[in-house]
């Protein structure tokens, strides 16, 4: 009698563990709503910079990281053309200004800020296409120097815009 309710308690469990993997659509923590069996690949094509004020790793920066979320995060298959999805857009702004100022009237906190404007299409889902721009700021104290700090803040910028893009394209947020 035991090694019947063992067996069944078992056989539950099979069903339990294997009914959720058989089903196409994929749900993860990250927010990530992906239909697999309409949606299997991704275009993602380099953000040129079209700023006026540039610093040159900010381009690669981005563009890998923009890149690795999609290929940490999903399943999709990133191509070169013709994508079931397509990310594209450029960085159109890049640019600092005074944040705060202190008692003696001097510049104390200065504020960088990055924007990139992104045109999404989905093949499957027009309705879901959209061309939208999405920005991230950071700042740092003025003792410290542009140069000394510039990688960090780009770095912390790029991360947050992509984290926004990834958002809205497949997390539908």
């Amino acid at each position: 009698m035991k090694r019947c309710h063992i067996m069944a308690m078992l056989l539950c469990s099979i069903i339990t563990l294997t009914v959720p993997i058989a089903c196409s659509v994929s749900y993860k923590f990250n927010g990530a709503s992906i239909d697999y069996t309409k949606t299997k690949t991704i275009q993602i094509n380099d953000f040129p910079i079209r700023a006026s004020y540039v610093w040159g790793p900010m381009q690669s920066i981005f563009n890998n990281r923009l890149k690795d979320i999609y290929a940490s995060q999903t399943r999709l298959i990133q191509v070169k053309r013709n994508g079931d999805l397509k990310v594209e857009g450029e960085i159109t702004q890049y640019q600092q200004r005074n944040k705060s100022v202190s008692a003696d009237g001097y510049s104390a906190q200065t504020e960088l800020s990055m924007t990139v404007n992104v045109r999404f299409t989905n093949n499957a889902k027009h309705d879901e296409d959209f061309e939208r721009t999405f920005t991230a700021t950071a700042s740092y104290e003025t003792t410290q120097s542009l140069n000394s700090v510039q990688e960090e803040l780009v770095t912390q910028m790029c991360k947050d815009i992509c984290d926004q893009i990834f958002n809205a394209t497949v997390a539908n947020w």
